[in-house]
């Protein structure tokens, strides 16, 4: 059997880890080792992770450096033919690691296999939405413009693709072996795929399938857009450098779709002008994306427009509504567990 190695970097959450652990603990492929780094975090989470007596858990402490340092000392000790990745406020459903085992043993050539996502709050309840990425035939068009993996815990890659793209640096004055790039701001993942998807022969594909439960959290969402834009640019900065011809062809499609995204995360949060602005600097900047992603384009702008003009609480009840129909319209697309 194919051991698993599942690294969960965590940074106060005492309130999400133990549903967290157990989602894992849970899953119906028992093969695998839990490895939970935790990046200095100032509330309980340690003690809590500490309290677990489960031979297959492995707590790593350090000083708080970050998510994706966190990442790379999971692997550098992980012993598992594959990795995956949870993040510590997120879930898994039972079925997961057996399914993403499945996928990769029948499929050789597929490095990375990821999922369908469905949407929850920060109490844990479904919120009605998916996130359905494109599942086969991925080009690098799409692993630029789209990020077909869509979240850090909807992924299980194999061990030889990180070794494929791995890296010396003395970051912290020794030379060691680096996977995900500390030295960025952020969009570190957007990094760690890139380099995938440009630099190795591994194909990425999904199952379709509903099998990571995502936490909307909207502390994490309360990061300034600006800097989430900064750190895409200092990502392509450093893609153009081993790929230009590459970033060449879909550099202004990839930014567009980008800002795109950042001005439905305006929605989310409720700033209707960044959110409209937005919008249509992405149309600008690629207006092709009008015709390519016709509803997703307009759907965006529709409602940046109308948050920036009507008062919240009738736009609360619009979202609502809009939510609810999208919700029944992507049940028709998928058959989602039941949560």
């Amino acid at each position: 059997m194919k051991f698993i190695s599942v690294i969960v970097p965590v940074y106060n959450l005492e309130q999400y880890i133990v549903d967290t652990i157990q989602s894992v603990l849970a899953q119906t492929y028992q093969h695998f080792e839990l490895i939970l780094i935790d990046d200095g975090s100032t509330d309980r989470t340690a003690e809590i992770c500490e309290q677990f007596q489960e031979p297959k858990l492995k707590l790593i402490l350090q000083e708080n450096n970050g998510a994706n340092a966190a990442r790379n000392a999971g692997l550098r000790v992980a012993q598992g033919d594959y990795i995956a990745f949870l993040d510590g406020d997120d879930l898994w459903l039972p079925e997961k690691l057996e399914k993403h085992i499945q996928h990769l043993e029948q499929s050789p050539e597929v490095g990375i296999s990821y999922s369908q996502s469905a949407f929850i709050d920060e109490a844990g309840e479904p919120m009605g939405l998916y996130q359905m990425p494109k599942l086969t035939d991925i080009t690098i068009r799409d692993v630029l413009c789209r990020n077909p993996i869509s979240n850090g815990s909807c992924a299980v890659l194999r061990k030889e693709v990180f070794e494929s793209i791995k890296f010396q640096d003395d970051l912290y004055g020794t030379q060691q072996y680096f996977y995900w790039d500390e030295r960025l701001q952020g969009s570190q993942d957007l990094d760690c795929w890139f380099r995938i998807a440009l630099q190795t022969e591994w194909k990425m594909e999904g199952i379709p399938k509903i099998l990571t439960l995502y936490r909307v959290n909207s502390a994490g969402l309360s990061a300034k857009l600006l800097k989430k834009q900064e750190s895409w640019e200092q990502v392509i900065e450093k893609t153009r450098e081993y790929a230009p011809d590459e970033v060449a062809q879909w550099e202004n499609p990839a930014r567009a779709y980008h800002l795109r995204y950042l001005a439905r995360r305006a929605v989310t949060l409720r700033d209707g002008i960044t959110a409209l602005k937005l919008a249509w600097t992405a149309i600008a900047t690629h207006p092709q994306m009008v015709l390519e992603e016709p509803k997703r384009t307009g759907v965006t702008l529709a409602a940046a427009t109308v948050l920036s003009v009507l008062p919240k609480p009738i736009y609360q009840q619009l979202e609502d509504l809009g939510m609810k129909l999208a919700g029944r319209f992507q049940k028709l697309q998928v058959f989602p567990y039941k949560i």
